[in-house]
Protein backbone atom coordinates (compact mmCIF):
# COMPACT_ATOMS: atom_id res chain seq x y z
CA UNK A 1 0.00 0.00 0.00
CA UNK A 2 1.38 3.61 -0.67
CA UNK A 3 3.12 5.08 2.52
CA UNK A 4 5.11 8.29 3.76
CA UNK A 5 7.37 8.14 1.00
CA UNK A 6 5.36 7.25 -2.07
CA UNK A 7 3.46 10.27 -1.09
CA UNK A 8 6.32 12.15 -0.74
CA UNK A 9 7.14 11.67 -4.39
CA UNK A 10 3.48 12.12 -5.27
CA UNK A 11 3.96 15.40 -4.11
CA UNK A 12 7.20 16.13 -5.74
CA UNK A 13 5.99 14.08 -9.06
CA UNK A 14 3.35 16.97 -9.19
CA UNK A 15 6.00 19.90 -9.46
CA UNK A 16 7.79 18.72 -12.17
CA UNK A 17 5.75 16.14 -14.09
CA UNK A 18 2.49 17.07 -15.62
CA UNK A 19 -0.07 15.25 -13.77
CA UNK A 20 1.98 13.67 -11.27
CA UNK A 21 1.89 10.54 -13.59
CA UNK A 22 1.16 9.83 -17.34
CA UNK A 23 0.20 6.80 -19.58
CA UNK A 24 -0.99 3.75 -17.81
CA UNK A 25 0.38 4.58 -14.29
CA UNK A 26 -1.74 7.92 -14.46
CA UNK A 27 -3.04 8.54 -10.88
CA UNK A 28 -6.68 8.09 -11.33
CA UNK A 29 -6.36 5.38 -13.36
CA UNK A 30 -5.21 3.48 -10.30
CA UNK A 31 -6.63 1.72 -6.94
CA UNK A 32 -6.63 5.19 -4.23
CA UNK A 33 -3.85 3.14 -2.73
CA UNK A 34 -1.61 1.88 -5.08
CA UNK A 35 1.99 2.37 -4.83
CA UNK A 36 3.61 4.89 -7.52
CA UNK A 37 7.35 4.15 -7.16
CA UNK A 38 9.13 0.97 -6.69
CA UNK A 39 12.49 0.39 -5.43
CA UNK A 40 13.38 -3.27 -6.20
CA UNK A 41 12.04 -5.85 -8.24
CA UNK A 42 13.19 -10.00 -8.13
CA UNK A 43 11.78 -13.00 -9.35
CA UNK A 44 7.91 -13.01 -9.21
CA UNK A 45 7.82 -9.77 -6.72
CA UNK A 46 7.86 -6.04 -6.51
CA UNK A 47 8.97 -3.69 -3.43
CA UNK A 48 7.66 -0.42 -2.81
CA UNK A 49 9.82 2.40 -2.32
CA UNK A 50 7.99 2.55 1.30
CA UNK A 51 9.00 -1.32 1.91
CA UNK A 52 6.05 -3.18 0.67
CA UNK A 53 6.15 -6.33 -0.90
CA UNK A 54 4.13 -7.37 -3.60
CA UNK A 55 3.43 -10.80 -5.43
CA UNK A 56 3.00 -8.95 -9.02
CA UNK A 57 0.83 -10.12 -11.34
CA UNK A 58 1.41 -6.95 -13.83
CA UNK A 59 4.81 -8.12 -14.33
CA UNK A 60 5.53 -4.65 -15.24
CA UNK A 61 2.67 -4.86 -17.82
CA UNK A 62 3.75 -8.06 -19.46
CA UNK A 63 7.55 -7.76 -20.05
CA UNK A 64 8.49 -9.75 -16.86
CA UNK A 65 7.96 -13.40 -18.78
CA UNK A 66 11.06 -14.99 -16.75
CA UNK A 67 11.07 -12.78 -13.58
CA UNK A 68 13.01 -9.54 -12.64
CA UNK A 69 17.08 -9.27 -12.36
CA UNK A 70 16.72 -12.70 -14.55
CA UNK A 71 20.16 -13.69 -14.34
CA UNK A 72 20.71 -15.38 -17.01
CA UNK A 73 19.35 -12.34 -19.46
CA UNK A 74 20.92 -9.84 -17.41
CA UNK A 75 24.20 -11.48 -17.62
CA UNK A 76 24.01 -11.26 -21.40
CA UNK A 77 22.50 -7.63 -21.28
CA UNK A 78 25.61 -6.99 -19.03
CA UNK A 79 28.34 -8.69 -21.02
CA UNK A 80 26.71 -6.78 -24.35
CA UNK A 81 26.83 -4.12 -22.29
CA UNK A 82 30.47 -4.16 -21.71
CA UNK A 83 31.60 -3.96 -25.09
CA UNK A 84 29.55 -2.00 -27.29
CA UNK A 85 25.51 -0.99 -26.95
CA UNK A 86 24.53 2.16 -28.25
CA UNK A 87 27.02 2.78 -30.98
CA UNK A 88 27.49 4.71 -35.16
CA UNK A 89 25.77 1.39 -36.26
CA UNK A 90 24.48 -2.28 -34.59
CA UNK A 91 26.28 -5.12 -33.72
CA UNK A 92 26.37 -8.50 -35.13
CA UNK A 93 23.66 -9.23 -32.32
CA UNK A 94 21.23 -7.36 -34.65
CA UNK A 95 21.65 -10.28 -38.21
CA UNK A 96 21.66 -13.07 -34.91
CA UNK A 97 18.39 -11.91 -33.89
CA UNK A 98 16.55 -11.68 -36.66
CA UNK A 99 18.14 -14.93 -37.75
CA UNK A 100 16.69 -16.28 -34.29
CA UNK A 101 13.10 -14.63 -34.75
CA UNK A 102 12.65 -16.38 -38.32
CA UNK A 103 13.41 -19.32 -37.21
CA UNK A 104 11.15 -19.30 -33.97
CA UNK A 105 7.96 -17.82 -36.31
CA UNK A 106 6.60 -19.39 -38.67
CA UNK A 107 5.21 -16.80 -40.91
CA UNK A 108 8.46 -14.75 -40.46
CA UNK A 109 10.81 -14.17 -43.42
CA UNK A 110 12.79 -11.01 -41.79
CA UNK A 111 12.90 -9.24 -38.86
CA UNK A 112 13.36 -4.89 -37.75
CA UNK A 113 13.93 -3.68 -34.11
CA UNK A 114 12.66 -0.67 -32.17
CA UNK A 115 12.44 0.12 -28.74
CA UNK A 116 8.19 0.32 -28.21
CA UNK A 117 5.32 -1.60 -29.14
CA UNK A 118 3.90 1.82 -30.70
CA UNK A 119 6.59 1.88 -33.20
CA UNK A 120 6.77 -1.71 -34.12
CA UNK A 121 2.27 -1.06 -34.54
CA UNK A 122 3.83 2.58 -36.18
CA UNK A 123 6.52 0.17 -38.73
CA UNK A 124 3.55 -2.24 -39.73
CA UNK A 125 1.13 0.38 -40.63
CA UNK A 126 3.86 1.94 -42.77
CA UNK A 127 4.69 -1.22 -44.19
CA UNK A 128 1.30 -2.09 -45.14
CA UNK A 129 0.17 1.55 -46.96
CA UNK A 130 3.95 1.57 -48.96
CA UNK A 131 2.97 -2.65 -50.17
CA UNK A 132 0.66 -1.47 -52.51
CA UNK A 133 -0.01 2.29 -51.90
CA UNK A 134 -3.15 2.14 -50.48
CA UNK A 135 -4.74 3.99 -47.36
CA UNK A 136 -7.52 2.84 -45.80
CA UNK A 137 -6.75 0.10 -43.06
CA UNK A 138 -9.18 -1.85 -40.40
CA UNK A 139 -9.06 -1.84 -36.77
CA UNK A 140 -11.44 -3.67 -34.11
CA UNK A 141 -13.27 -1.04 -31.97
CA UNK A 142 -11.49 -0.85 -29.00
CA UNK A 143 -8.45 -2.39 -29.20
CA UNK A 144 -5.17 -1.07 -28.40
CA UNK A 145 -2.09 -0.81 -30.77
CA UNK A 146 0.12 1.77 -29.08
CA UNK A 147 0.16 5.61 -27.68
CA UNK A 148 0.59 7.08 -31.31
CA UNK A 149 -1.90 9.97 -32.70
CA UNK A 150 -3.42 7.09 -35.03
CA UNK A 151 -4.07 4.94 -32.42
CA UNK A 152 -4.24 6.35 -28.97
CA UNK A 153 -7.00 5.87 -26.41
CA UNK A 154 -7.05 9.42 -25.15
CA UNK A 155 -7.61 11.67 -28.10
CA UNK A 156 -6.38 15.13 -26.68
CA UNK A 157 -3.91 16.59 -28.66
CA UNK A 158 -5.17 14.52 -31.56
CA UNK A 159 -6.75 15.70 -34.68
CA UNK A 160 -9.19 13.93 -36.85
CA UNK A 161 -7.05 13.82 -40.23
CA UNK A 162 -4.67 10.93 -37.99
CA UNK A 163 -7.29 8.66 -38.35
CA UNK A 164 -8.89 9.57 -41.22
CA UNK A 165 -8.66 6.10 -43.36
CA UNK A 166 -9.08 4.00 -40.29
CA UNK A 167 -12.38 1.60 -40.53
CA UNK A 168 -13.26 -0.23 -37.44
CA UNK A 169 -15.30 -3.45 -36.82
CA UNK A 170 -16.24 -5.63 -34.18
CA UNK A 171 -13.90 -8.25 -33.30
CA UNK A 172 -14.74 -12.04 -33.96
CA UNK A 173 -17.68 -10.80 -36.19
CA UNK A 174 -16.83 -12.36 -39.47
CA UNK A 175 -19.97 -10.06 -40.72
CA UNK A 176 -18.53 -6.55 -39.04
CA UNK A 177 -15.23 -7.83 -40.63
CA UNK A 178 -16.56 -8.13 -44.56
CA UNK A 179 -18.49 -4.87 -44.20
CA UNK A 180 -15.24 -3.07 -42.76
CA UNK A 181 -13.51 -4.73 -46.13
CA UNK A 182 -16.61 -3.59 -48.29
CA UNK A 183 -16.23 0.14 -47.07
CA UNK A 184 -12.63 0.20 -47.72
CA UNK A 185 -12.92 -1.38 -51.09
CA UNK A 186 -10.05 -1.49 -53.46
CA UNK A 187 -8.19 1.11 -51.00
CA UNK A 188 -7.86 -1.63 -48.43
CA UNK A 189 -4.11 -1.77 -47.01
CA UNK A 190 -4.21 -4.05 -44.01
CA UNK A 191 -6.30 -5.42 -40.90
CA UNK A 192 -5.25 -4.91 -38.28
CA UNK A 193 -6.00 -7.97 -35.22
CA UNK A 194 -5.52 -8.74 -31.51
CA UNK A 195 -4.33 -12.53 -31.39
CA UNK A 196 -7.44 -12.19 -28.68
CA UNK A 197 -9.15 -9.66 -27.45
CA UNK A 198 -7.69 -7.92 -24.59
CA UNK A 199 -9.46 -5.11 -24.16
CA UNK A 200 -10.08 -3.00 -21.19
CA UNK A 201 -13.22 -3.00 -19.14
CA UNK A 202 -14.42 -5.65 -20.82
CA UNK A 203 -14.36 -9.26 -20.68
CA UNK A 204 -11.81 -11.22 -22.32
CA UNK A 205 -12.43 -12.89 -25.94
CA UNK A 206 -10.39 -15.44 -27.35
CA UNK A 207 -10.36 -15.72 -31.11
CA UNK A 208 -13.18 -17.39 -33.22
CA UNK A 209 -11.09 -19.39 -35.69
CA UNK A 210 -13.95 -18.80 -38.39
CA UNK A 211 -12.95 -14.88 -37.50
CA UNK A 212 -9.19 -15.39 -38.19
CA UNK A 213 -9.21 -17.37 -41.06
CA UNK A 214 -11.79 -15.15 -42.64
CA UNK A 215 -9.20 -12.37 -42.15
CA UNK A 216 -7.04 -14.08 -43.76
CA UNK A 217 -9.12 -14.36 -47.34
CA UNK A 218 -10.15 -11.25 -47.11
CA UNK A 219 -6.67 -9.72 -47.31
CA UNK A 220 -5.24 -12.51 -50.11
CA UNK A 221 -8.69 -11.15 -51.68
CA UNK A 222 -7.68 -7.97 -52.06
CA UNK A 223 -4.29 -8.11 -51.82
CA UNK A 224 -3.69 -6.97 -48.59
CA UNK A 225 -1.46 -7.20 -45.35
CA UNK A 226 -2.85 -9.06 -42.25
CA UNK A 227 -0.94 -7.94 -39.43
CA UNK A 228 -1.50 -9.51 -36.26
CA UNK A 229 -0.21 -7.01 -33.33
CA UNK A 230 1.36 -9.71 -30.38
CA UNK A 231 3.35 -6.62 -28.79
CA UNK A 232 1.03 -8.11 -25.57
CA UNK A 233 0.19 -11.99 -26.03
CA UNK A 234 3.92 -12.70 -27.92
CA UNK A 235 5.19 -16.26 -26.61
CA UNK A 236 2.31 -15.99 -23.46
CA UNK A 237 -0.21 -17.96 -25.77
CA UNK A 238 2.74 -20.47 -28.04
CA UNK A 239 6.44 -20.44 -28.97
CA UNK A 240 5.43 -19.04 -32.06
CA UNK A 241 3.01 -16.44 -33.39
CA UNK A 242 -0.24 -16.46 -31.62
CA UNK A 243 -2.27 -17.58 -34.16
CA UNK A 244 -0.16 -20.18 -35.35
CA UNK A 245 -2.62 -22.58 -33.56
CA UNK A 246 -5.41 -21.50 -35.53
CA UNK A 247 -3.25 -22.24 -38.65
CA UNK A 248 -3.22 -18.96 -39.83
CA UNK A 249 -0.34 -16.73 -40.62
CA UNK A 250 -0.33 -13.24 -41.05
CA UNK A 251 2.27 -11.12 -43.54
CA UNK A 252 3.40 -8.76 -40.03
CA UNK A 253 3.15 -9.44 -36.22
CA UNK A 254 4.69 -6.83 -34.02
CA UNK A 255 6.10 -7.87 -31.10
CA UNK A 256 7.75 -6.19 -27.21
CA UNK A 257 6.92 -6.40 -23.85
CA UNK A 258 8.22 -10.03 -23.12
CA UNK A 259 11.14 -10.53 -25.83
CA UNK A 260 14.02 -9.69 -23.95
CA UNK A 261 12.26 -10.39 -20.36
CA UNK A 262 11.93 -6.61 -19.66
CA UNK A 263 14.79 -4.55 -21.75
CA UNK A 264 13.80 -1.96 -24.02
CA UNK A 265 13.22 -3.71 -27.71
CA UNK A 266 10.50 -4.33 -29.89
CA UNK A 267 10.57 -6.27 -33.42
CA UNK A 268 7.85 -6.03 -36.67
CA UNK A 269 8.97 -9.73 -38.37
CA UNK A 270 7.26 -9.93 -41.84
CA UNK A 271 6.98 -12.45 -44.95
CA UNK A 272 8.15 -12.44 -48.28
CA UNK A 273 5.42 -11.21 -49.54
CA UNK A 274 6.23 -7.59 -47.32
CA UNK A 275 9.57 -7.76 -47.63
CA UNK A 276 10.12 -5.16 -50.19
CA UNK A 277 7.61 -2.95 -48.73
CA UNK A 278 9.16 -2.57 -45.35
CA UNK A 279 12.84 -2.10 -47.08
CA UNK A 280 11.32 1.19 -48.73
CA UNK A 281 9.82 2.73 -45.48
CA UNK A 282 12.16 5.35 -43.76
CA UNK A 283 12.42 4.17 -39.57
CA UNK A 284 14.93 4.83 -37.30
CA UNK A 285 15.87 5.94 -33.37
CA UNK A 286 18.20 6.93 -31.61
CA UNK A 287 18.96 3.98 -29.44
CA UNK A 288 17.01 1.06 -31.78
CA UNK A 289 19.99 -0.14 -33.08
CA UNK A 290 21.52 -1.08 -29.10
CA UNK A 291 23.82 -4.46 -28.58
CA UNK A 292 22.91 -4.85 -24.82
CA UNK A 293 18.61 -5.39 -25.39
CA UNK A 294 19.01 -7.82 -28.35
CA UNK A 295 21.73 -9.82 -26.17
CA UNK A 296 19.20 -10.02 -23.76
CA UNK A 297 16.38 -10.68 -26.33
CA UNK A 298 18.56 -13.86 -27.63
CA UNK A 299 19.41 -15.12 -24.09
CA UNK A 300 15.04 -14.86 -23.65
CA UNK A 301 14.58 -16.95 -26.75
CA UNK A 302 16.44 -19.60 -25.86
CA UNK A 303 14.86 -20.21 -22.82
CA UNK A 304 11.53 -19.95 -24.60
CA UNK A 305 13.17 -22.41 -26.67
CA UNK A 306 14.33 -24.96 -24.08
CA UNK A 307 12.25 -24.74 -20.89
CA UNK A 308 8.70 -25.58 -20.08
CA UNK A 309 8.03 -22.20 -19.63
CA UNK A 310 4.90 -22.08 -21.19
CA UNK A 311 3.42 -25.04 -19.63
CA UNK A 312 4.22 -23.95 -16.10
CA UNK A 313 2.52 -20.81 -16.95
CA UNK A 314 -0.62 -22.14 -18.04
CA UNK A 315 -1.10 -24.34 -15.30
CA UNK A 316 -0.51 -21.75 -12.35
CA UNK A 317 -2.74 -20.01 -14.43
CA UNK A 318 -5.35 -22.48 -14.13
CA UNK A 319 -4.39 -22.92 -10.81
CA UNK A 320 -5.08 -19.29 -10.24
CA UNK A 321 -8.59 -19.26 -12.25
CA UNK A 322 -9.92 -22.78 -10.20
CA UNK A 323 -9.21 -21.36 -6.82
CA UNK A 324 -10.42 -17.74 -7.99
CA UNK A 325 -13.63 -19.37 -9.06
CA UNK A 326 -14.35 -21.28 -5.54
CA UNK A 327 -13.69 -18.21 -3.44
CA UNK A 328 -16.14 -16.51 -5.55
CA UNK A 329 -18.59 -19.37 -5.22
CA UNK A 330 -18.66 -19.35 -1.61
CA UNK A 331 -18.81 -15.67 -1.19
CA UNK A 332 -21.65 -15.67 -3.61
CA UNK A 333 -19.64 -13.01 -5.50
CA UNK A 334 -20.02 -12.17 -9.28
CA UNK A 335 -16.54 -12.91 -10.53
CA UNK A 336 -15.47 -12.59 -14.45
CA UNK A 337 -12.34 -14.59 -15.66
CA UNK A 338 -11.70 -14.38 -19.32
CA UNK A 339 -8.77 -14.07 -21.59
CA UNK A 340 -5.97 -16.94 -21.53
CA UNK A 341 -5.70 -18.44 -17.74
CA UNK A 342 -1.64 -17.11 -18.37
CA UNK A 343 -3.16 -13.19 -18.86
CA UNK A 344 -5.96 -13.27 -16.95
CA UNK A 345 -8.84 -10.56 -16.77
CA UNK A 346 -10.37 -11.07 -13.14
CA UNK A 347 -13.26 -8.49 -12.54
CA UNK A 348 -16.33 -8.29 -10.25
CA UNK A 349 -19.25 -7.58 -12.19
CA UNK A 350 -22.60 -6.26 -11.81
CA UNK A 351 -26.49 -7.78 -12.30
CA UNK A 352 -25.67 -7.23 -16.23
CA UNK A 353 -22.23 -8.70 -16.44
CA UNK A 354 -20.21 -5.14 -16.69
CA UNK A 355 -17.47 -4.60 -14.42
CA UNK A 356 -18.62 -3.01 -11.64
CA UNK A 357 -15.87 -0.71 -11.11
CA UNK A 358 -15.84 0.20 -7.37
CA UNK A 359 -16.40 -3.13 -6.12
CA UNK A 360 -13.22 -4.29 -8.50
CA UNK A 361 -11.53 -1.37 -7.34
CA UNK A 362 -12.11 -2.63 -3.46
CA UNK A 363 -10.79 -5.87 -4.26
CA UNK A 364 -7.56 -4.61 -5.78
CA UNK A 365 -6.95 -2.59 -2.85
CA UNK A 366 -7.38 -5.27 -0.77
CA UNK A 367 -5.17 -7.47 -2.24
CA UNK A 368 -2.40 -4.63 -2.65
CA UNK A 369 -3.12 -4.59 1.54
CA UNK A 370 -2.49 -8.15 1.56
CA UNK A 371 0.84 -7.93 -0.93
CA UNK A 372 -0.92 -9.02 -4.23
CA UNK A 373 -0.56 -6.30 -6.96
CA UNK A 374 -3.78 -6.94 -9.42
CA UNK A 375 -5.27 -4.39 -11.79
CA UNK A 376 -9.40 -4.10 -11.71
CA UNK A 377 -9.80 -3.67 -15.23
CA UNK A 378 -6.59 -4.56 -17.30
CA UNK A 379 -5.57 -8.08 -17.92
CA UNK A 380 -3.15 -9.59 -15.92
CA UNK A 381 0.00 -11.79 -16.40
CA UNK A 382 1.42 -15.35 -14.86
CA UNK A 383 5.41 -15.18 -14.47
CA UNK A 384 7.21 -18.20 -14.78
CA UNK A 385 8.95 -17.01 -11.72
CA UNK A 386 6.02 -17.39 -9.62
CA UNK A 387 5.34 -20.71 -7.99
CA UNK A 388 2.41 -22.95 -6.32
CA UNK A 389 3.07 -21.19 -3.43
CA UNK A 390 2.92 -17.94 -4.63
CA UNK A 391 -0.49 -18.72 -6.14
CA UNK A 392 -1.61 -20.42 -2.91
CA UNK A 393 -0.79 -17.24 -1.11
CA UNK A 394 -2.73 -14.66 -3.18
CA UNK A 395 -5.99 -16.99 -2.72
CA UNK A 396 -5.25 -17.07 0.76
CA UNK A 397 -5.83 -12.78 0.29
CA UNK A 398 -8.45 -13.27 -2.01
CA UNK A 399 -10.41 -15.30 0.08
CA UNK A 400 -10.25 -12.76 3.08
CA UNK A 401 -10.68 -9.99 0.87
CA UNK A 402 -13.74 -11.35 -0.70
CA UNK A 403 -15.37 -12.19 2.75
CA UNK A 404 -15.21 -8.44 3.26
CA UNK A 405 -16.16 -6.71 0.52
CA UNK A 406 -19.51 -4.17 0.71
CA UNK A 407 -22.87 -5.13 -1.24
CA UNK A 408 -23.18 -3.54 -4.25
CA UNK A 409 -24.47 -0.22 -4.48
CA UNK A 410 -28.80 -0.34 -5.63
CA UNK A 411 -29.01 1.21 -8.23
Amino acid sequence: MSGKVDRELRARASRVIPGGMYGHQSVGLLPPHAPQFFERAEGAYLWDVDGNRYIDFMCGYGPNLFGYCNEQVDAAYRKQMSQIDVATGPTPRMVELAEAFVAMVTHADWAMFCKNGTDASSMALLTARAYRGRKKVLMASGAYHGAAPWCTPIPAGTVEDDRAHFIYYQYNDVKSLEDAVAQAGDDLAAIFASPFKHDVFVDQELPDAAYARRARELCDEKDALLIVDDIRAGFRIERNCSWNHLGVQPDLSTWGKAIANGHPISALLGNERAKEAASHIYVTGSFWFAGAAMAASLETLRLIRETDYLERTIALGDRLRAGLASIANTCDLDLSQTGPSQMPLVMITNEEGNCDFDRSTAFVDGMLAGGVYFHPFHNMFVGAAMTEADIDRTLEVAETVMKKLPDPVAA
